[in-house]
């Protein structure tokens, strides 16, 4: 473009400094010849540009998405319990990476041609006429002003945006992720509403946006267009007193002109360049964070094999989340190698904690924990817990076949190694009535099988690396009693010859165990086997006993004569928990506990449940491919702006208003280089009256550009959080069974959200544009 003024100020010379037509028709064949070549290497140069920062954008934001993942697979537990959250994680990786993706796309190569063009046509300016371009100089500083405090707001809105997406991202994850248990509670009103809260707030900061975005290049138009009427004034002097011709005014004042718009032009740059480094910002906080305990840590122990010892010693512990609750002070804990041990007390005693702890979840603050007499932390973190399997009350499948969610728990598992698992864990014989067999598909977090067949396929997959510790936290205590009978032969058989440590609920489980601990408060208050504690009848396990069999016993007569409850048996079975409780905390006392609170027990009752049945439904089979959704026109979208038609009407008037200025200055550029070869009489009257026109010209676009900016960042903006209001509200009222298939997960359903919803903006940005 700077180029292009050169040539445009000789055109302008052949015309109007020539008086033989021949000299004219020859020089401006010339000059036209030069437009030629100047089109066609602009041309090759433009194609280079998209294609190659294009290409760049794309590779750079998959390598971001990636390496995000990555680095969030990595993060130890403590991590996901303070600073993260599964809809945020979605939200970045599907809504953020698509504005990284466009500022670092064909952006960074049109705001380096718009650089370009504007060193470049203040170079030209000064070559051909320093003084008239040192004097256009002066509007750089206001503009430079405009153009960053432009940036700044925009960079905090978008910020404040991308948090309130983030949250309703979560919002989805969450909804979606339990949309049962949502439905079951009829609780869809108030997803909808938390969802529509975080929007709202996404709506305002894209309207200030919006806003921010209009003042910044209304007000560097009319710092221009000023610029250029003191050009006009100031070119007309220089022609009377200091020789110039109209050409050389010109060309500096095109050049100028031409370098002055590339600023203009370079404020989406900007806008997407601070968006960009606002959602950057997040992710790479979260990429360059050093995790604690470090999965990827290459370094650390690595043994033939262990024995699987295990000493917990003199360990002092609160969780991350909650770093004034201390749940173990100085608690200790030895297990040897091929025993199982049990540990059985109150919720909230901190029974997990110990196996958080052995999985190395999570560092104590003090103390050890010891595997075969060396500490946990010396080991490599991987191999250790190669070493480990885990068996949890409410097991984790994923969106894949049971063959695949079996073979997570080994790398490079073969299908025999896998179908002696399935034997092992006692699944054989269910996933065998399956049409598919191994390969149907459990659907999103297992909701395709029963709890006793999720549970077993979660055995397999624990076993499935043949660990010398087994961890089985309240493995049973979530199903009915045919469940829990067959799930329980499943651990009988695996827990031979190996290290295992069980959290019971019911205790009924825990009778054959080696060793069993009672846990109170974080502290090991009675320890032996189930012969030896039952014979303190007092004893805080036989107090256990006697108080879930109580329980037990209230819930069936609960449940056999629910309308038929006499108030004194009601008197006396609370009379009969008082004394037990009392007992207890007695007996607690006198082990050494200096708590100041009771040992009081609140383990759930049992329920009942239909018996397990072994085949799924036939509507557990593998889901036909997704097809690809039909395209909507564009018709579709205008008629969902339906509310905002007088918004549209006032931007779409502020939008003609700004766009008729350019046609107008055509005009208006055609009178002044008029002017420039008129006699010197009517020259210096002329320059000031189109001085002032450019003037005008800038006042108009100081009030059309923020308004056109305003209006559609309204209308924009609320299309965007209508169409995400009206997808999830069709998503959550929809049948339970639709989120079985594969692409209606909460992942995919969060992302299409985040991802589509962008998508969208953008349109509506273009369209403002």
């Amino acid at each position: 473009m700077p180029f292009m003024t050169i040539i445009f100020g000789d055109t302008i010379d052949s015309f109007g400094g020539t008086v033989n037509t021949k000299d004219v028709v020859h020089k401006v064949s010339k000059m036209s010849l030069n437009f030629v070549y100047l089109a066609l290497g602009s041309g090759v140069a433009s194609f280079f540009q998209m294609a190659c920062w294009m290409v760049t954008g794309e590779r750079q934001a998959a390598r971001i998405r990636s390496l995000y993942l990555k680095t969030i697979l990595r993060q130890d537990i403590g991590f996901f319990d303070k600073e993260a959250k599964t809809g945020e994680i979605v939200g970045r990786m599907s809504g953020d990476t698509v504005l990284i993706q466009d500022a670092l796309g064909e952006k960074v190569g049109k705001f380096i041609q718009l650089v370009a063009t504007f060193v470049g046509g203040f170079v030209i300016a000064f070559v051909k006429g320093w003084l008239l371009a040192l004097v256009l100089l002066s509007s750089f500083p206001p503009l430079v002003i405009s153009a960053a405090a432009m940036s700044i707001i925009i960079g905090k809105m978008a910020s404040q945006g991308q948090t309130a997406y983030s949250v309703a991202a979560t919002v989805v994850e969450q909804t979606i992720g339990s949309i049962r248990t949502v439905a079951s509670y009829t609780g869809e009103k108030e997803a909808i509403t938390k969802y529509k809260k975080s929007l709202t707030k996404a709506y305002k900061s894209g309207v200030q946006e919006g806003l921010a975005a209009g003042l910044g290049l209304g007000a560097a138009t009319f710092i221009m267009f000023c610029s250029y009427a003191l050009a006009i004034w100031f070119g007309g002097k220089m022609i009377l007193e200091k020789g110039y011709t109209g050409g050389d005014v010109i060309n500096v004042l095109f050049a100028v002109l031409t370098g002055s718009v590339s600023l203009g032009q370079a404020s989406p740059c900007m806008s997407a360049f601070a968006a960009g480094q606002a959602a950057a910002f997040k992710m790479f906080e979260t990429i360059n964070r050093k995790p604690k305990i470090d999965a990827y840590n290459t370094e650390g122990l690595q043994l033939d094999d262990i024995r699987g010892d295990i000493e917990l010693r003199d360990v002092h512990f609160s969780y991350p989340a909650r770093p004034e609750e201390q749940i173990f002070s100085g608690f200790s804990l030895s297990i040897p190698s091929g025993t199982t041990a049990a540990l059985v007390g109150q919720s909230g005693s901190g029974k997990s904690t110990v196996i958080n702890l052995i999985e190395r979840f999570y560092d104590p603050q003090a103390g050890e924990v010891l595997i075969d007499n060396i500490n946990l932390r010396e080991f490599q973190l991987k191999w250790i817990r190669k070493k480990i399997g885990l068996v949890s009350q409410e097991p984790v499948l994923f969106t894949s076949s049971i063959k695949d969610n079996i073979a997570y728990g080994k790398d490079g598992a073969t299908t025999e190694e896998i179908r002696a698992a399935v034997e092992l864990a006692n699944a054989a014989k269910f996933i065998d009535k399956l049409p598919q067999g191994l390969d149907t598909m459990v659907g999103e977090h297992g909701t395709q099988l029963s709890g006793g067949q999720k549970q077993r396929v979660a055995i397999a997959r624990a076993i499935l690396k043949d660990p010398r510790i087994l961890l089985l936290d309240e493995a049973t205590s979530a199903l009915d009693a045919e469940s829990e009978r067959i799930v329980q032969e499943a651990l009988d058989r695996i827990m031979t010859n190996r290290t295992t440590i069980i959290i019971a609920h019911r205790l009924s489980t825990v009778r054959n165990a080696d060793m069993i601990a009672v846990i109170h408060q974080g502290k090991i208050v009675e320890k032996g086997t189930h012969s030896e504690l039952t014979k303190e009848p007092e004893g805080p396990y036989s107090q256990l006993i006697r108080l879930q069999d109580l329980s037990t016993v209230s819930e069936q007569n609960a449940l056999d004569d629910q309308d038929m409850l006499e108030p004194m048996n009601s008197v006396r079975n609370l009379s009969q928990q008082f004394s037990l409780l009392q007992s207890i905390s007695q007996k607690s006392s006198e082990i050494g506990n200096s708590s100041r609170h009771s040992f009081s027990i609140t383990f759930g009752v049992p329920t009942t449940s239909m018996l397990e049945t072994e085949p799924i439904e036939s509507n557990a089979q593998a889901l036909a491919p997704s097809q690809l959704p039909p395209e909507v026109s564009l018709c579709r979208l205008a008629y969902l702006s339906k509310p905002e038609i007088i918004v549209l009407l006032l931007g779409s008037i502020a939008a003609v208003a700004n766009g008729v200025i350019f046609p107008v200055l055509g005009i208006v550029i055609s009178g002044m280089i008029k002017t420039f070869y008129e006699p010197r009489d009517e020259l210096r009257k002329d320059s000031k009256f189109w001085a002032l026109i450019f003037v005008l010209l800038g006042v108009a676009s100081l009030l059309a550009q923020p308004s056109k900016s305003y209006f559609f960042a309204v209308a924009g903006c609320k299309l965007i959080r209508r169409i995400r209001l009206m997808c999830f509200k069709k998503v959550v009222y929809m049948e339970v069974s639709w989120f079985d298939e594969p692409e209606h997960s909460s992942g995919a359903l969060g992302a299409r959200l985040s991802a589509d919803a962008a998508s969208m903006r953008g349109l509506a940005t273009s369209f403002n544009a």
